[in-house]
Formats: C-alpha cells, sequence, structure tokens
C-alpha cells in the first residue's frame, strides 16, 4: 500500500477539485463545464446574506464571472445542469438523471424524504396534471386550488399542500425543476419538458450500477478520499444492506477494476482510496474564498484531517453564543486555509461588510494583504465599491490596515 503525505493529500485533493486548472481570461460556458466536472454537484441553498450558495464554488474556482452562465446551463436549452437532491439540494449536470432512478423510487416506496411530503396522496394526480396543463408553475401559482389556510407551526417549513405534493412529485421524478423565479421560488415542469430527450430515455442502471458510477465520480472530485468521504460526496449508504446499493461494494469493486487504490495518508486514523487519474501537482498557487457549501469543507471530518480546520456553520447559533459569526468563509492561500472571514453583503449601502476576520494559528505573515485583495476582488464580483472591516477578531486590525493601504 502506498503512503501519502498530509501535504501531498492536500495538493491532490484541491487540485481535483480544479484550483489547479488554468484560468481563462474570461470564464465561459466551457469554464462552467470543467469547473462542474471537478465539483460534481453545487449545493443549492437559500441564504442570501452575501451571495447564495451555488454562485459561490464556481467564483472561488473561476473567479469573477457572469452569473448568468449559471442561470443559462440551467435553464435554458441544451440544459447542462439540473437541480435534484444529489448531495443534498444540488445543481448536477443533467446526465446524473438516470443515476438518481433508484434514489427517485425510494422516494416513491418511503412517500417522500420528508414525513409531511405528500401529506394528501389524493392531490398528487390532480397537481401532475395541472403542472402537465399549465406548466411552468410555481408552487404559488396552484395555491389557490389545491391549498388552504397555511399551518403556522413550523417556521421556515409551513408548506402549503401544493409545495408538499410538488415537492413529492420532484423527489420521486415525476417533475423536475424548470428554474427558479426572482424570488428564489422554485418553477416545476414535466421532466420531458426540462431534460434532453437523450437523457429521459438513457437506460436505467441497476442501484448498485448507479452507486458505483456516484462513487467513481466522486473519488475524481476527490482525488484521494476515505470511503466515508466518498459516500457523502452524493449522500450514498456505505455499509451493505439486504436489497440495498452500498458504496463500500462500489469501492472494492472499483479497486479491483484498478480505478481506486488503496493508500495511506500519514496522520488519518482510516484507510483511503486515491483515484488513478488524480494529479499531483507540485504546488497549488490559490487564492480564493470558499462558501460553507464548497465541497473542499462540506464533509467537517474530511476538511480538519486534511487542513487541520475546525469548521462548524453557525447560522442556527443564537448571535451571543457565535465563536466566527453567521455567514463565515474559509480563505484559502497556497494550500492551507489560513483564514476564516463573517461576511455580509451591505447591498444597501454597497460595501462589502467583514463582520469577524480570524487567522489560523499557522497564518504565514502575508495573510491579512492577501485576504485584502481578494476581498477587493469579491467586492467587484458582487457589484460593491468598497469592504469595511468591523474590529471583531484578531486579523481585524492588520486586515483593516492592508486594505487602507490597498
Amino acid at each position: 500500500m502506498d503512503e501519502l503525505t498530509l501535504l501531498q493529500a492536500r495538493r491532490i485533493a484541491l487540485a481535483a477539485q480544479g484550483f489547479c486548472d488554468r484560468a481563462h481570461r474570461e470564464p465561459s460556458m466551457r469554464t462552467l463545464d470543467r469547473t462542474v466536472a471537478r465539483t460534481g454537484v453545487l449545493q443549492v441553498d437559500s441564504v442570501n446574506v452575501l451571495q447564495r450558495a451555488h454562485y459561490m464554488p464556481l467564483y472561488s474556482r473561476m473567479g469573477p464571472y457572469d452569473t448568468d452562465l449559471l442561470r443559462r446551463a440551467s435553464e435554458r436549452r441544451p440544459r447542462r445542469l439540473v437541480e435534484y437532491w444529489a448531495h443534498v439540494q444540488a445543481f448536477m449536470p443533467v446526465e446524473l438523471w438516470p443515476l438518481m432512478r433508484h434514489r427517485m423510487e425510494h422516494y416513491r416506496s418511503e412517500r417522500g424524504k420528508w414525513g409531511f411530503a405528500a401529506a394528501d396522496p389524493a392531490l398528487e394526480p390532480r397537481v401532475l396534471a395541472a403542472v402537465r396543463e399549465r406548466g411552468p408553475v410555481t408552487a404559488r401559482d396552484l395555491d389557490a386550488e389545491f391549498s388552504g389556510p397555511r399551518s403556522r407551526e413550523h417556521w421556515g417549513w409551513n408548506w402549503s399542500e401544493a409545495r408538499k405534493v410538488l415537492d413529492y412529485l420532484f423527489l420521486v421524478g415525476d417533475v423536475a425543476i424548470a428554474g427558479r423565479t426572482r424570488q428564489f421560488e422554485v418553477v416545476y415542469d414535466l421532466p420531458e419538458r426540462v431534460l434532453p430527450t437523450a437523457v429521459l430515455e438513457a437506460p436505467t442502471p441497476s442501484p448498485q450500477e448507479a452507486v458505483t458510477e456516484l462513487v467513481r465520480r466522486a473519488a475524481r472530485s476527490h482525488g484521494v478520499g476515505s470511503a466515508a468521504c466518498l459516500a457523502d460526496h452524493y449522500r450514498l449508504r456505505l455499509q451493505p444492506a439486504p436489497g440495498k446499493p452500498s458504496a463500500k461494494v462500489a469501492i472494492e469493486q472499483l479497486v479491483e477494476d484498478g480505478e481506486l487504490v488503496p493508500v495511506r495518508v500519514r496522520g488519518w486514523g482510516r484507510p483511503a482510496y486515491l483515484h488513478r487519474g488524480a494529479r499531483l501537482p507540485r504546488a497549488v498557487d490559490a487564492r480564493t474564498l470558499l462558501s460553507p457549501f464548497d465541497p473542499v469543507v462540506w464533509e467537517r471530518a474530511r476538511a480538519e484531517a486534511l487542513f487541520g480546520f475546525h469548521y462548524r456553520i453557525e447560522i442556527y447559533v443564537p448571535a451571543a453564543e457565535r465563536v466566527h459569526g453567521y455567514y463565515v468563509l474559509p480563505f484559502l492561500l497556497g494550500d492551507r486555509l489560513v483564514a476564516r472571514v463573517d461576511l455580509k453583503a451591505d447591498r444597501a449601502a454597497r460595501v462589502l461588510l467583514v463582520q469577524g476576520s480570524f487567522a489560523e494559528e499557522a497564518a504565514p505573515p502575508g495573510t491579512a494583504a492577501e485576504l485584502a485583495t481578494e476581498l477587493r476582488r469579491l467586492a467587484g464580483w458582487l457589484d460593491l465599491d468598497d469592504v469595511v472591516v468591523v474590529p471583531r477578531g484578531d486579523l481585524a486590525p492588520a486586515l483593516a490596515a492592508a486594505l487602507t493601504q490597498a
């Protein structure tokens, strides 16, 4: 069994995620395709305190780009991306649709992912008929016909009956997401009006075949990772169970085929697997901020194992109890996570607000200056005029000074 140092594993992982790809002078649809091939998926999240989550991994790898590229890729023909529950809610390449059919059938047998989805099965054929007749539609478009007064029991989850049924139909593949409104509402339509014909007519693999292909793709996106890392990328069952596909079986098959090579990563307490096509660069020349939902850090145990970076998102933590802040982004410099900043786009004042800035223990001396440059770049991409640093965190004084000098 080969052994990798932690530095080698880190560089392999960052190269697999696209941080060593040659920059395009003006990011294009080709750049987006290349980037999504690296990340595998783009996690979707509604929080918009800075920029919605699915836009950020593209920025981190492509630099400032026209966000209309993502809208065109996911809403115009020929569609390249479609939303589904691929990691969690995420944009994925359209060719993954057949690989998700086993998941759709599981949700159908389980009556949806959540207990309150499809609360009234009698509404399903009627709502589906309405989508067929009127689509594309939002849940709000169907509320008057299918929904009574909304429950106020669960803040944030008080979905109307129309929304519950539409969400169930989405999970089981009877409808697809055609896009989103400016208010971020989901727009539903029939799959045949959303997805390319070739994707819809593609053969359905067996559940284990689908899981094996997803693990293969996860391994390419990781470069090197543990079995748990590879399973988490598409939220797959790791251990075998009677009648269920598993990532462990997939890993064993890929090792036997020579696509995965068992390796030992120095300092890791668990076996790892190296993709045979993984690249080990001599250096990683990165300088960018990562979303809390970036594939580099979304599996928190992996981020800690690779970077020594203990990371928890604190959105749902009461303000007085937060350690670093509400929406905290790690700062990637070279091949290390050297700092973190709590950011907010104050669009009314047209400033990027740094509400907290913190250096990691081994941050190099030039961290503040490098971070200042990156914050200016991010502000420009967000169409903000300035960067304002709140005096909170050990890096704040040096960062404020670096921004003033710049």
